[in-house]
């Protein structure tokens, strides 16, 4: 097959919720996807009498095998595989589960008899489109895969004169103590551009990441937006491992494609064996016909949908953890006891004992492992610790890096190597640690056992399970190559977590990762909330607070809070404000509070107490546009109809630059314009802060005279 294809003989229009999906199947049987459009908009204008060469839309499928690159331009794009010019359609149907709706697509390769079945699914009325495949083995020779694409998106829109010009391509880089910072680029910025190749120059724009730091260096997300703000893109890869994703440009349009691993970036390959199959990781378009932040707010609801269900996202629960600024990851008998009348006053529900617990001193990093408490830090008994947590009416919590095993530590040489990450025969060893493999019934089995024993014998309710290493090696142990190893444990992993939400289905587990290094929605739709950041400085953290629904619904979404008893009145207002349209992770040195700042930190407790009802449905925006690092002014909107809540940050002066007065924000809210409101600060409502509300222009001007504040603002409708 070449690019002078025959022309369609049969299209499928398949529309459902908010979107609509259009592929034409030519008279040899190849299928293209056409058109993934939001619903509500008209078809884009075509010729029946269009031939397959004309047509924008690429194979429905792309698959690479050993041996076989690109048929056309470069193996570089992951496009145009030798594969996927020879899938032929079989079947398709439709069916419903409940509020999803799916259109599954079956082609067949007629040489390997590999049966490739693309699952499109849309949840309720949202213009939000799943796509997952699944490669099946149907002949009798052994197959091996070397990439799967999850979607594959040629011409987007329609071929036109141009095109570079008439696009943006959004990415966020994420970055330890620095996440979910959105930046926006020009198509010829990022190199694509006119090159007046007919069919497309080898150019391609690529997003990726490898190892099992899953969010390490960018989120797994991505997005396109015409210039004039008329239509945009957002996707999100739903993986917990590696990933990429590329646009390029394909006869005088875009594609894109998101997958999983590859071998060519991530050491992928799978083995297939007659009568086996492999899942691509899922991935998710959001198609809006507006600006590109106006896609957010659809891409939050469907992951509310697609997350496991737990009590915890709407309880919201106040969290207190000793870490951040407070103990440090040092905590003994008495100076976690000395919190615990603190955090219960100020409003804490969740009481958490971060790392440290288990050593009897603080060179833990090498011997993490065994998980039972420290007598050296807790004679006592750390058992009795947790119950006087549990008697002052909060759930006890600790902190447990499950994934990994300290090369120190005692129980390292009493397993077997196969239950360990390994390349050659050797366990690797990354920032002094093991990996644990949980694909081995040696370790399920093992923290099984530790993790139900704190909770049944020592009352634990809570569980944040970090994780701080990123192994980029992969395993070669047991799979076909070192990423099939990585991705396999990946999905063991989260099977495991699954199982324990089974057994304990009140329990609540955190996902941590060195903060957000582990922000994916394979991750999130397990766990019932996510930290944030690792951010030690309340003014920086304003921008990452500010970003993380990007990244995260807010009901999820856990921001610290760690008001400090040498920081001023406006700081410690500032570090608060920072988890008020999220999830609270309270720390600080409460005990060490003077009884006015213990009671600013218990209003503000008062005020998340009363307002969090809200964030579990509402929709986020951002009137300045998303987050910029290191910027005077910061604003997150939560939209919950009724209700508009704004916290706005104000992090430092530039008046010895311009000389000008910057105190003042004009924030337009264009839902409201014409609607009488009021406006109130909810915290701290004890600080000074002007505002005032113009129902005519829709707009609320904010002054916030101190530098660094923030503040808390309730918009209602009268």
């Amino acid at each position: 097959m070449n690019r002078t294809e025959p022309r369609t003989t049969r299209l499928i229009n398949w529309v459902a919720g908010g979107i609509r999906v259009g592929l034409d199947i030519d008279q040899e049987k190849h299928v293209y996807l056409r058109t993934i459009s939001h619903a509500t908009l008209p078809e884009v204008a075509r010729n029946d009498e269009i031939t397959a060469r004309d047509m924008p839309g690429l194979c429905l499928n792309e698959i690479r095998m050993p041996g076989q690159g690109s048929q056309f331009g470069t193996s570089k794009r992951q496009i145009e595989s030798y594969l996927a010019q020879r899938l032929c359609y079989v079947s398709h149907n439709e069916h419903s589960s409940g509020i999803e709706r799916v259109l599954e697509l079956t082609t067949r390769d007629p040489v390997t008899q590999l049966a490739v079945t693309t699952r499109f699914s849309v949840f309720s009325d949202l213009p939000v489109l799943r796509t997952r495949v699944r490669v099946t083995n149907d002949g009798h020779q052994v197959q091996t895969l070397q990439a799967v694409s999850s979607l594959v998106y040629g011409g987007i829109r329609v071929p036109e004169k141009d095109w570079w010009n008439k696009w943006h391509v959004h990415f966020a880089h994420n970055n330890w103590f620095r996440e979910a910072m959105w930046q926006q680029r020009s198509l010829p910025h990022v190199g694509l551009a006119q090159t007046k190749i007919k069919g497309g120059s080898r150019a391609q724009f690529t997003v990726s990441n490898q190892g099992s730091f899953s969010t390490q260096g960018y989120l797994p997300m991505g997005g396109l937006s015409r210039v004039d703000g008329s239509l945009s893109y957002l996707w999100q890869i739903e993986h917990n491992g590696s990933w990429k994703w590329e646009i390029g440009d394909y006869k005088e349009s875009l594609y894109l494609n998101a997958s999983g691993p590859t071998d060519q970036n991530h050491s992928w390959s799978k083995r297939l064996d007659p009568g086996e199959f492999f899942d691509s990781v899922p991935a998710a378009l959001v198609v809006v016909p507006g600006g590109f932040e106006s896609a957010f707010p659809p891409l939050n609801s469907y992951r509310r949908l697609i997350r496991r269900y737990h009590e915890d996202n709407s309880a919201l629960s106040i969290i207190f953890n000793d870490y951040m600024n407070c103990l440090m990851g040092n905590p003994t008998t008495e100076k976690v006891e000395a919190l615990i009348a603190p955090a219960k006053n100020a409003g804490s529900e969740i009481f958490v004992i971060d790392c440290g617990w288990y050593s009897d001193d603080s060179g833990w990093w090498e011997t993490v492992g065994e998980w039972k408490p420290s007598k050296r830090r807790f004679p006592g008994g750390l058992d009795k610790t947790l119950t006087k947590i549990r008697e002052a009416g909060m759930v006890p919590g600790l902190w447990v890096e499950p994934e990994v095993m300290g090369i120190k530590c005692p129980v390292a040489e009493t397993l077997p190597d196969e239950v360990f990450f390994q390349r050659n025969g050797h366990r690797i060893i990354e920032h002094g640690r093991y990996q644990l493999d949980y694909r081995h019934p040696a370790v399920t089995s093992r923290m099984n056992d530790i993790i139900g024993d704190l909770v049944r014998e020592y009352g634990v309710g809570y569980f944040k399970f970090d994780y701080n290493i990123d192994i980029t090696q992969g395993t070669d142990v047991g799979s076909s190559s070192p990423g099939d190893g990585l991705l396999e444990h990946n999905r063991a992993y989260l099977a495991w977590v699954n199982g324990l939400f089974d057994l304990f289905p009140s329990l609540i587990i955190e996902n941590c990762s060195s903060g957000g290094q582990r922000m994916d929605y394979a991750m999130l739709a397990t766990h019932p909330l996510q930290s944030t950041s690792d951010q030690e400085d309340p003014v920086l953290y304003c921008a990452i607070a500010a970003a993380a629904p990007t990244a995260v619904c807010p009901e999820q979404s856990a921001s610290w809070a760690y008001p400090q008893q040498g920081w001023s009145d406006e700081l410690n207002a500032f570090t608060l404000v920072n988890s008020l349209l999220g999830r609270v992770h309270l720390s600080g040195t409460l005990a060490e509070l003077s009884q006015h700042q213990s009671d600013m930190v218990r209003d503000a407790m008062s005020v998340y107490k009363d307002v969090r009802h809200d964030l579990k449905i509402a929709s986020p925006f951002w009137p300045l546009g998303l987050p910029v690092w290191d910027t005077e002014w910061q604003i997150l909107g939560m939209d919950v109809g009724e209700h508009i809540y704004l916290a706005v940050w104000r992090a430092e002066s530039k008046k010895s630059q311009n000389l000008l007065d910057d105190s003042q924000r004009h924030i337009q809210l264009s839902r409201l314009v014409g609607k009488p409101a009021t406006v109130e600060c909810l915290f701290p409502a004890q600080l000074p802060s002007y505002f005032e509300w113009d129902a005519a222009s829709g707009m609320v001007s904010v002054t916030l005279p101190a530098v660094p504040s923030a503040r808390l603002f309730r918009i209602s409708l009268k």
